[in-house]
Parts: structure tokens; sequence; C-alpha cells
């Protein structure tokens, strides 16, 4: 009887974890369809921003990319107060290992709130790291459910958090992503930095540093060890890495 009672427990807990699979894989699909549609209806009005490090401040040993359209704003972005005073623990699942960050929910509330409550609800399922560069900076760019660097979950926020006073972002920072000039611009893309990198403020006034990576550092480095995709250092990375999920405690 109780190995019956444990098989039934078993497959009900598989089946729990198929359904919760699922309706992130559902969510996932409609944040994606929701950021393309935005991206087309912006492209179609000539309004061309691009999300990142792709700046006038960027050091000139990085390549610069052809800026892409984002998604226009549609929903308020999460309370603050969700991650105000907490440190958060999250185990990034991907293709190519695990990563673990701790969040820095004190020093970066808008931040931490945004990435938990989008972890919460499946939107890092299945997207890629779309970016890797490596030279003068060095960071893999994650976070964008198209895949582009356009995307976004709907909404943003700012101001500028925890950004440091040198501009020396260390390797295993976790930083927020935002289009160059705006510290207004920051949504879900974040950046996982796996070498010392120097980044000069412009006018926002630097990147939001909202956690620090504190194991798994390694397999950013062997996807950047990898290089980017055809020439230069700047551009999707040859070894490809998907998030699988991502889990927040």
């Amino acid at each position: 009887m109780a190995s019956t009672k444990r098989e039934r427990e078993l497959a009900q807990k598989r089946q729990a974890r198929w359904e919760a699979k699922q309706a992130r894989a559902r969510r996932r699909r409609q944040v994606v369809a929701a950021s393309v549609a935005g991206a087309l209806v912006l492209a179609l009005t000539g309004a061309v921003i691009a999300i990142g490090l792709n700046d006038d401040d960027t050091p000139s040993s990085a390549a610069t990319t052809t800026p892409t359209p984002a998604p226009t704003p549609t929903v308020a972005p999460p309370d603050p107060s969700l991650a105000e005073n907490r440190t958060w623990t999250s185990t990034i699942a991907t293709s190519q290992g695990d990563i673990t960050v701790e969040l820095f929910g004190q020093e970066a509330p808008q931040a931490v709130a945004s990435f938990v409550t989008l972890a919460q609800q499946g939107f890092f399922d299945g997207t890629p790291c779309h970016r890797l560069t490596t030279a003068g900076i060095f960071v893999l760019q994650c976070g964008d459910p198209t895949g582009t660097g356009s995307g976004g979950p709907g909404f943003e926020f700012g101001p500028i958090e925890n950004a440091p006073a040198d501009d020396v972002y260390p390797a295993g920072t976790l930083a927020m992503a935002r289009r160059g000039g705006d510290g207004a611009s920051m949504g879900s893309q974040f950046f996982l930095v796996y070498q010392d990198s120097t980044i000069p403020s412009d006018s926002a006034g630097g990147y939001t540093v909202f956690g620090r990576i504190t194991s798994g550092l390694d397999v950013v480095q062997a996807v950047a060890d990898a290089g980017v995709t055809g020439e230069g250092s700047d551009g999707p990375p040859a070894k490809p890495v998907t998030i699988e999920g991502v889990d927040t405690k």
C-alpha cells in the first residue's frame, strides 16, 4: 500500500510539473507575439531604438550593431516593494548549464522586482541569450523573448539604481540593460558580465547592478571562449544559449 501511495504521489507531481511547464510555454508564446507585434508597429512608424550597450560611450573596441525597434510599453512595471529589503536567490537553468545569482533587492528594488516577477510568470523560459561581446566589454546579454535585442515585457522602468561610481563592472556582475542615454528604459534584458568591464557612463548615469553570479560563471566563460557567430567581437554567441527556466526564491 505504501508503495502504491508513493507512486500516486510521484505521478501527481509529474502531472503538476507538466501542467506548469505547459502554462509557462503558453504565456511565453503570448509574450513573444505581443513583443513582435509591438516591434512591427514601431518599425512602421519609423521609431527606431536600440536596447543595450550600443551607445556613443561604448568602448571603440566593441563592435556596434544596427539599431532595432523596441515594443511600446503597455503595462505598468512591477511594484518595487516586492523586492525591497530582501535578498533573493535565483537559478537560471540554461542549455549550457545552470547559473545561480544573488539578487540585490535592497540596492535595486525596481530591477529585482521586474526580474522576479517575470521569472515567476515563465517569461524567460525558452528565450535565447542573443548577444555576446568579447572585446572592450565582456557580457552575455539575455532576456529578450524575440532574440533580436528589441523585445521586452511591455513595460519600462527607471531611474538607474546601484550603478558603480567608477564605471567598473566586475566579473560576475548582473546588470540591467537599457537604451543609451535613457535611464528609464529598462525592462527584461540583462547582462551577465564574465570579465571585468569598464563601461563609461553616458547622460543616463550607468547601468543598474541588481545582482551577482554566485555559481556558473564558468558556464558564461565557456560560451564567451567559443566567440561570436561570424567575424567581429559583438554578435550572437557561436555556442547557442537558451534559458530553459528560472527558479527564484
